[in-house]
């Protein structure tokens, strides 16, 4: 891996500039603004179209049945049964403890205040069909929109020639997934955004994909929710010559094999210890089956970062923001408040990131790209919608009368001062 060692602000402009954000591409955005077009104009017959052309798949029918779900269920190894079951179990006993009930304020005289939290009605959720089946991805999405109490989930995940991966629908039938359906790309973006003849509307679409599918999300938004613009894939560790460079090593691939563009990160303030992770990549490469992809995160996007010193190394993390964070220093608990940005946080030698990816319970769709810095993980309150209410007695709107006319003629909007002062015009 590339050893950088300069001063701080120096480290930090290198690595910000280099950020594998999901920047926008102009022909790109041209080619997806044509199929969302498409599609919302033509539905099923559009969306038939794309697979065809981009897939080389010709469908009749769109929604997967039921019985695909349950024998591919009844099919799956009974480990990788136990092993979802179990992430559900998790992930539903930390999501749970993240959901809001709203309140009511009633404390002055005759006014009534308060917030109504529901969930949303129907949502889909994006799983991809490229290099890697993500039946996780399902669980993390499906399982915070039950417990918010959405009512009706869908799933779109590409169509192949053999059929839909069985992991995904085994883990689609344990999440309690609605309905599936067998599109992907911009095309099923759109489909869950405007509807088709198939395909209902949602009102939120979470999950990763590749850039034309986060493109079209960007490009929805508004029409419906998004979770988040996803990039490609980060890990960055702080660590020092207490850590194993062999595990830290692991880690950092562990990031690396999803994709070309992913970013593997590690700073340290030991010149040794950069040195001893950099061989330890290049000798676990040699055995990875996905060494290809790997190999050049690491070669083109990946770095060490060699700093003065353990604080050094949280304000150069901190200005990367990024998705996830490994602190493998002693007691690494106590360093929790130096951390601003991070879409999610492993504290200690044992906590690998891929334990957060599969069973610890906290979400794994986090923000990328820096994003950080605004955007928190997918959890339960992205499932769900505020509503305010008022009530107002006369009384207690004659107390506040001249405040609101105030404003209002301050504001040059007459109707509203008028609008308070109707209640009043018969006491005379």
């Amino acid at each position: 891996m590339k050893i950088i060692q300069t001063t701080i602000p120096a480290t930090i402009d290198y690595v910000t500039k280099r950020s594998a954000s999901a920047a926008s591409n102009p022909e790109v955005d041209a080619a997806v603004a044509k199929i969302i077009a498409n599609v919302r104009a033509n539905g099923d017959q559009a969306v038939r179209d794309y697979e065809k052309q981009f897939d080389n798949i010709e469908l009749s029918d769109l929604r997967v049945p039921q019985s695909e779900l349950d024998d591919a269920y009844a099919a799956a190894d009974p480990q990788l049964i136990d092993a979802l079951e179990l992430a559900k179990r998790n992930i539903t006993s930390y999501h749970t403890k993240e959901k809001q009930f709203g309140f009511v304020d009633a404390e002055q005289p005759g006014v009534m205040r308060g917030e109504r939290i529901t969930p949303l009605a129907a949502v889909g959720v994006y799983v991809p069909g490229g290099t890697a089946a993500y039946p996780s991805s399902i669980l993390m999405n499906v399982l915070p929109a039950k417990i918010a109490g959405v009512k009706r989930i869908v799933l779109v995940t590409p169509p192949h020639h053999d059929g839909l991966n069985s992991a995904v629908l085994t883990a689609a039938k344990i999440a309690g997934v609605d309905e599936v359906y067998q599109v992907g790309g911009s095309q099923a973006i759109a489909a869950l955004a405007y509807g088709t003849e198939t395909i209902p509307q949602v009102d939120k679409i979470t999950g990763p994909g590749n850039i034309f599918v986060a493109t079209a999300k960007k490009m929805v938004f508004g029409q419906v929710s998004i979770d988040m613009i996803a990039g490609p894939s980060e890990i960055g560790v702080i660590a020092d010559d207490n850590a194993d460079p062999e595990n830290v090593a692991a880690d950092l691939l562990s990031q690396a094999e999803h994709d070309r563009l992913s970013r593997p990160m590690l700073v340290t303030p030991s010149a040794d210890f950069a040195q001893a992770v950099s061989d330890a990549v290049d000798r676990q490469l040699t055995t990875l089956p996905r060494a290809e992809i790997a190999s050049a995160a690491v070669n083109n996007q990946g770095f060490i970062a060699v700093v003065p010193d353990i604080p050094s190394a949280f304000t150069v993390m901190n200005a990367i923001a990024p998705e996830h964070l490994e602190v493998q220093l002693p007691d690494a608990a106590q360093y929790l408040s130096l951390i601003q940005n991070a879409g999610s946080v492993f504290l200690g030698f044992a906590a690998s990131e891929p334990v957060g990816d599969y069973v610890a319970g906290p979400n794994h769709i986090l923000p990328t790209g820096g994003t950080s810095r605004f955007f928190s993980a997918l959890g339960v309150a992205d499932f769900m919608k505020r509503t305010q209410f008022i009530t107002y007695s006369k009384d207690a709107l004659a107390r506040e009368a001249k405040a609101i006319t105030t404003l209002a003629r301050t504001e040059g909007l007459e109707a509203h001062a008028r609008a308070v002062e109707s209640r009043f015009r018969n006491d005379q």
